[in-house]
């Protein structure tokens, strides 16, 4: 699937004024600029805000034509005022007029799309932001949205899914839908939460093991044994298992969002942005996973 994003790759700031303290964050942030990297996420609830604060200093100590991205509605919905209080205070922490990418963090059942979408329009029409994004939507609801965007002359710009070698579901209706909308993707998690770096298999710690949320996400035994099989593979390959995760997210045709808690813990997955890998190791990675069967589930005819 060919690339709908102008970026390669992406960095998540999550880590930002958390497991990362600001001198932590701007190596980071530096080893992304040196690696040709301009695409930052980050969002209004990341550690209560501090990831926004240290990345909007980062931004405004360098010149360099960057990309910015923040999400509101994790808490409190898709609602104008819900909406319009975390932007504004998205704003004021990243010292920035207006960001390039606005997303609405996770879908909101309970709020009319027209509302959030009208909202996401009156913010463009002001200047506040330039594209649209949805995060954590499934395609039906994405569709819906564009629907009601394009009444209202505006469209969807990019979507944010979890997407890695053991979470495959986006690939059954969300990145086909993406391709035919010409919707950028721009997935977190190409990691699995470090289960994908092999680290956990060697007795090593981590966000898998500190939070309940990640270690009930990737439980499944088969994610740990296809998290098993690619540290077998990078090591007779020569690879980092890091590398190979991430550089095989970006054949997939996504864009990946990375992320670490520091300059040395981010390199291997910088190192995916040199990383080509040959059609034969691509199969091996892709099989030590099921492939989710079409959307239609008639797989006799796929």
């Amino acid at each position: 699937m060919e690339n709908t994003s102008p970026f390669r790759m992406a960095f998540g700031t999550m880590q930002f004024g958390g497991r990362a303290d600001v001198a932590a964050s701007a190596a980071m942030f530096d080893a992304c600029l040196g690696a040709g990297v301009t695409h930052f996420d980050t969002a209004c609830g990341y550690n209560d805000g501090a990831s926004e604060e240290i990345l909007g200093r980062l931004v405004a100590a360098q010149n360099t034509q960057l990309y910015i991205a923040t999400k509101v509605g994790y808490v409190g919905g898709g609602g104008r005022a819900n909406m319009t209080a975390q932007f504004d205070g998205s704003r004021r922490r990243l010292g920035m007029d207006a960001v390039d990418l606005l997303y609405l963090h996770r879908y909101d059942p309970e709020t009319p799309l027209e509302e959030t979408i009208e909202t996401f329009a009156d913010f463009q029409s002001r200047g506040l932001i330039a594209q649209i994004g949805l995060s954590n939507f499934p395609a039906w609801a994405v569709m819906k949205a564009q629907g009601v965007a394009q009444r209202m002359g505006t469209k969807i710009d990019a979507i944010q899914p979890m997407y890695n070698l053991v979470k495959r579901q986006a690939e059954v209706e969300i990145l086909p839908m993406a391709a035919d909308q010409g919707i950028a993707v721009y997935s977190y998690s190409p990691l699995g939460g470090g289960l994908l770096t092999g680290k956990y298999a060697a007795g090593g710690g981590g966000r898998l093991a500190e939070d309940p949320r990640y270690n009930a996400r990737y439980a499944a035994p088969a994610a740990h044994k296809a998290a098993a099989g690619l540290a077998q593979l990078a090591h007779e390959v020569g690879i980092d298992a890091a590398t190979l995760a991430v550089a095989w997210v970006m054949a997939r045709g996504v864009c990946p969002i990375i992320s670490a808690r520091d300059a040395g813990q981010l390199a291997p997955s910088l190192a995916a942005l040199n990383c080509t890998l040959s059609p034969d190791l691509m199969a091996r990675i892709t099989a030590l996973s099921t492939t989710p069967p079409p959307a239609t589930d008639r797989t006799e005819e796929a």
